[in-house]
């Protein structure tokens, strides 16, 4: 794969992002930009700049760049945030939670006191399941 080979969609919101630049850090296959809706303070996207919508279909060095890249996003985060805690999530997929049909990876800083009760954090996507401490065997 040639690294400053890029593909993208312009009807693809993502795609326009990285079009007008203004990241938080990038390399020539993906970049880091601040969340539109961010469900806490410094919510990041790390996204690969070549139009691919679904982590699946990534190419292996853009995989790696993007694991990578969430380094460099978590020091950002600290230096302007000192978060807490983390939550790292992909969503794939209608059924699995993916509205922008790009891929990314969201880099999301947690902070004492932002929810009543973090325990089981990414297990919330199913919340009746998401309590398993509470079961009674």
């Amino acid at each position: 794969m040639e690294g400053t080979e890029q593909s993208q969609l312009p009807d693809c919101n993502f795609c326009r992002r990285i079009a007008v630049g203004r990241f938080i850090a990038e390399t020539n296959l993906v970049v880091v930009f601040r969340d539109s809706h961010p469900v806490t303070p410094g919510h990041v996207h790390i996204a690969p700049r070549r139009h691919v919508e679904s982590f699946f279909d990534l190419e292996r060095a853009e995989r790696e760049a993007m694991f990578d890249m969430i380094e460099e996003a978590r020091r950002w985060a600290e230096r302007e945030h000192s978060p807490d805690g983390w939550n790292i999530g992909i969503n794939i997929g209608e059924a699995g939670g993916q509205t922008v049909p790009h891929c990314n990876i969201h880099l999301i800083p947690r902070y004492h006191g932002d929810v009543p009760d973090p325990r089981g954090g990414v297990r919330w996507v199913q919340p009746e399941r998401a309590p398993y401490w509470e079961e009674r065997h």
